[in-house]
């Protein structure tokens, strides 16, 4: 069997007429050996040798363009190297004392590439662990001879039929993977989020078209907060906090699946919460002068508020009772209850409020104050605001049963881990109360202020709008995509993975920033056409009031959605004491720069300082809450993507804002201030934001944008 013969190199290996054996000497008593005709040429040069190893597949060849890539010129051929060849001998003899020498490392080159041994299919690797778990296998030694068998059954008669291979079993749905589900839930809460806003919005509109934004409206405004102040003060905190990390603990450790964690949970939440209830009516009148000591020293004020205080104040029960039942939901993975019941909410206090401007029209036209305002009126629109909360509690029962959950309660408080969980929610207590006190002294200053300027839209009232009307991006996209995020930041910190805890918290800030930074400066570009288009019924003076006071709130809005998603991180660690000094900062700060505002600003411009100085205060929160959660994770929190992220979209946002904010208040000074001119104003000022904010972030290749426009691409199928 003769080697095929190369005419690029001529001769072979052994040149012209030489054996495969060594060349024996010339000499007159050796007689020169004859070839032996079956190994000559067997080592001769593999003629495959001269072309690329990773080309010999024929189909490789054959679409191989040799135009494109001519072969080199005869003569210029590297000299073959030997496929097979030993490895140099060592020039020390073996070591006695090792049993086994290291084996010399395998040439380099064309020699790595062995045509035989490399391929899975026809070489067997048994290893130890093989000849270990395979020992006491009673296996059938191969039989060499049945090829033998199977050739004589074939000649005595026909084979079998081959039985029928069975069908390969479906391939299993594709998951979407932790993004797609992480984004899905996002959606269904981002959508209950936006349609409960939009009807909150709706419900503030009638709240000051039948109020109005003087002190009636600051009156009843104090009434309304005070149960949520309350509630929070008490037990929402905790609830909203520390025990959705406990529930999953609860179901990835306990039997049940953490059903009777959660009965007990709920079960001490409604004690709880009566014996509050009892004890916040009984003090109504102590409360609404801790709130406002301007409204408790107006006899007619106070009594208007310490009724509606009454009324409202039953809510904390049901308010609560939504919130264990929304975190028993949300932490068996169910997102969307808890975001849209609200709406039920909103849509009966409409309706109460719809049918108060009804009977005795809005405030703009029967002039009411709390002078002037019928009893009847204060019970209609107590016994209202007290009915929406009932609803909203009692529309979570069935999304419970549909997760498969029955409530029983359970009074076996003790040595069930709520120790533990109320320990832990101390400092997140401490953490509202901090909080809390911020605020009081806001609702103060506030109310101070709106009476002292005597002009519409300078109190409390314009405050709470304009906070509502800037807290809602917030709400619809921080709030939701964390709230998806927590339980999976808590089973990272539980399994103590650091880093899994960073990415998710950096995807949150990122995801988030897309929204929040170019939404925070249409608020200081278009803040006013804003509220004079929604506020338009209580006057123009405090609708342009409230819009001021939007514009200073606006930027604030970033330090305040990244102090939201920092502090998730410390929360997923069971570690409510650092929010809480955080949070004695952010309150001292913003107290203090509200108490400057109200002596250094005239009147009517006090509470635009103090939106302004709630911001601020945030910043200085953020810098503290940030450099602790990163020496928390091992010094590295995603610091430089997530900055780079968020100046790139602030310096794309700066010339939208200068660009639609011109365009917004030309076209509110060439059309008025009313509600047709407001809406050309917002449509085109948001629209020139817009577009410039994008062309910009195209520009300057912010990923986070690009991301987002492909997936709205993908979902419009184009």
């Amino acid at each position: 069997m003769n080697a095929p013969y190369d005419g690029d190199r001529g001769q072979g290996a052994g040149g012209a007429g030489s054996s495969g054996g060594p060349s024996m000497p010339s000499g007159p008593e050796q007689v020169p050996p004859v070839p032996d005709p079956y190994l000559q040429d067997a080592y001769d040069r593999d003629p495959y040798r001269a072309q690329d190893l990773s080309a010999q597949d024929p189909v490789a060849e054959a679409l191989y363009d040799r135009a494109s890539h001519p072969p080199p010129p005869p003569g210029t051929y590297q000299p073959p190297q030997p496929l097979y060849q030993q490895p140099p001998a060592t020039q020390y003899a073996p070591d006695p004392r090792i049993w086994a020498q290291t084996p010399p490392p395998e040439p380099a080159g064309p020699s790595r590439h062995l045509p035989y041994g490399e391929d899975a299919a026809t070489t067997q690797f048994v290893g130890v662990d093989d000849l270990v778990t395979q020992a006491s296998e009673d296996r059938e030694e191969p039989d060499a001879f049945a090829h033998l068998f199977r050739d004589q059954e074939g000649q005595a008669g026909a084979p079998a039929p081959a039985e029928p291979e069975p069908a390969p079993a479906p391939a299993p749905p594709k998951a979407g993977g932790r993004a797609s589900g992480l984004l899905k839930s996002s959606a269904v809460m981002a959508a209950g989020t936006l349609v409960s806003r939009l009807t909150g919005f709706v419900r503030s509109l009638v709240i000051t078209a039948a109020l109005g934004a003087a002190l009636l409206g600051d009156s009843f405004t104090i009434a309304y907060t005070l149960p949520t102040m309350i509630y929070i003060l008490t037990v929402g905190g905790g609830l909203n906090s520390v025990f959705v990390p406990q529930l999953v603990r609860s179901m990835r450790d306990d039997e049940d699946g953490g059903e009777a964690y959660a009965n007990r949970l709920l079960t001490l939440v409604m004690v709880a919460l009566g014996v509050i209830v009892a004890i916040a009516v009984f003090a109504a009148p102590l409360l609404i002068h801790l709130m406002s000591s301007t409204i408790a020293n107006d006899p007619a004020a106070d009594n208007v508020a310490t009724t509606f205080a009454r009324y409202c104040l039953p809510t904390i029960f049901f308010m609560g009772v939504h919130v264990v039942m929304g975190q028993i939901l949300n932490a068996r993975g169910k997102f969307g209850a808890m975001m849209w019941t609200p709406v039920l909410n909103n849509i009966v206090m409409i309706f109460t409020f719809g049918m108060f401007i009804w009977v005795y029209g809005t405030s703009a036209e029967s002039h009411m104050g709390v002078q002037t305002i019928p009893p009847e009126g204060i019970r209609l629109l107590g016994i209202g605001t007290l009915l929406g909360l009932v609803v909203q509690a009692l529309a979570m029962i069935p999304y419970l049963r549909e997760a498969g959950f029955r409530f029983r309660p359970r009074f076996d408080w003790k040595g069930h881990g709520l120790g533990k969980t109320v320990k832990l929610a101390k400092w997140t207590v401490l953490f509202v109360f901090a909080n809390q006190a911020g605020v009081l002294v806001v609702t103060q200053l506030a109310t101070s202020a709106g009476k002292a300027s005597g002009r519409n839209g300078a109190g409390f009232l314009a405050y709470s709008n304009a906070q509502l009307i800037w807290g809602m991006p917030q709400a619809i996209i921080t709030v939701s995509v964390m709230a998806a995020l927590l339980p999976r930041i808590s089973r990272a910190a539980h399994d103590n993975d650091p880093g899994a805890v960073r990415d998710d918290i950096s995807q949150g800030l990122r995801n988030s920033a897309v929204a929040i930074v170019p939404v925070a400066f249409a608020f200081l570009a278009l803040g006013v056409p804003m509220c004079t288009l929604l506020y338009s019924s209580s006057g123009t003076e405090a609708a342009r009031s409230m819009g001021f006071i939007l514009m200073a709130f606006g930027l604030g809005l970033i330090p305040y959605s990244v102090q939201y998603v920092v502090l998730r991180g410390f929360y997923a660690y069971e570690d409510t004491r650092t929010p809480f000094y955080n949070t004695v900062i952010v309150a001292a700060v913003n107290a203090a720069a509200s108490a400057l505002c109200y002596v250094v600003l005239p009147a009517q411009w006090a509470v635009v300082g103090m939106a302004a100085s709630y911001g601020l205060a945030y910043a200085v929160g953020v810098g503290i809450a940030w450099r602790r959660l990163r020496n928390r994770l091992g010094g590295d929190l995603d610091g430089a993507q997530v900055v780079r992220t968020y100046a790139r979209l602030c310096l794309a946002a700066v010339p939208a804002a200068v660009i639609g904010g011109g365009v917004g208040f030309a076209l509110l000074l060439a059309l008025g201030e009313g509600a047709f001119g407001s809406l050309i104003a917002l449509i085109f000022g948001g629209a020139a934001l817009l577009g410039v904010f994008f062309v910009a972030a195209k520009r300057m290749r912010i990923e986070e944008i690009n991301g987002m426009v492909g997936m709205v691409r993908g979902r419009l199928g184009r």
